[in-house]
């Protein structure tokens, strides 16, 4: 099978086949050309920009920052923290995902597992010793299976979008902020300061984020004893928390592991972000090499 999508030439290896037309742009650190636009023609995270799919994105955010609260936060872990519903290996999961369009990113409208592939291989090529940091790739988004109906049918402002914490007072660095105005933790005292119910250098990891599927692919990768590094837990949890790695907001929460694991999520973002291209991927040249990787770090079968 091979999987068109739209934009630069990564390279003829890992299973990339070569596209004509490359944009110029920047290249990242092994080689990897960034394009200067995304598949819609416009800069990358450009919230701005007038079009029928940035009203679409804003919409979403106005549900999202309203509904996200500290409540809402605590019933959503417990209830599918609870990894009841399915057994399903890593890859059956990446299949799934193939009828997932994510409505809160400005720059795809492409199925999901081709974001995961594009990732993956653009890491392979510029971090080839690295492979937990490829498989990181692969599995970042595995937990938007949460909008599938068997997962729960969660909507989309409860599963996509840019992560931040709550319980502390909303960062104004996050994406349409101005609809946090309508969540009622906008207004409590307990949960309206700089610190909120944290403390200083507490660590990311006692902070509850906005309900999404960075968070519940996190619990399932911990719950069935992944033998990923902690840095690869840490980018699968945090790699939505733009506020943090992009506008460095919030880092008085953070722990020392949480500033020497940050590096790495900056690494893993310029791929997560910028591979959004088009690019055809042989999927059947490529799958050997992530299911050798699915089965060094994971079980045969995960509890979703």
């Amino acid at each position: 099978m091979t999987i068109l999508i739209d934009q630069p030439e990564f390279g003829v290896e890992a299973g990339f086949d070569k596209v004509d037309n490359v944009e110029k742009g920047m290249v990242l650190d092994g080689g990897f050309m960034v394009p200067q636009t995304n598949s819609f023609g416009h800069t990358f995270r450009d919230y701005h920009v007038e079009s029928e799919r940035q009203q679409g994105v804003e919409n979403f955010y106005r549900t999202n920052h309203i509904n996200q609260t500290y409540d809402f936060v605590k019933r959503m872990r417990k209830e599918h923290g609870k990894l009841n519903k399915v057994e399903l290996s890593i890859w059956e999961c990446c299949e799934l995902l193939n009828d997932v369009v994510d409505e809160s990113d400005p720059d795809l409208d492409e199925p999901q597992i081709e974001h995961l592939l594009q990732t993956a291989e653009a890491i392979r090529k510029d971090y080839p010793d690295e492979d937990w940091l490829h498989l990181a790739g692969l599995v970042h988004d595995l937990g938007k299976v949460l909008l599938h109906p068997g997962f729960g049918g969660l909507p989309q402002w409860a599963v996509v979008g840019d992560t931040y914490p709550v319980g502390c007072a909303f960062d104004k660095t996050i994406v349409h902020h101005k609809y946090f105005e309508e969540n009622p933790d906008f207004y409590n005292s307990a949960y309206n300061t700089k610190h909120g119910v944290y403390s200083e250098g507490c660590g990311l990891n006692n902070v509850m984020m906005s309900w999404g599927h960075d968070d519940y692919m996190y619990l399932v990768a911990k719950e069935n004893n992944t033998t990923l590094p902690p840095a690869a837990l840490f980018i699968i949890r945090y790699h939505s928390f733009y506020a943090l790695h992009r506008s460095e907001a919030y880092k008085h929460l953070m722990s020392e592991e949480d500033v020497e694991n940050l590096k790495w999520l900056q690494i893993f973002n310029k791929y997560d972000l910028y591979s959004k291209s088009k690019v055809r991927i042989d999927v059947e040249k490529v799958k050997p090499y992530y299911l050798s990787l699915i089965e060094k770090y994971f079980p045969a079968k995960l509890r979703w």
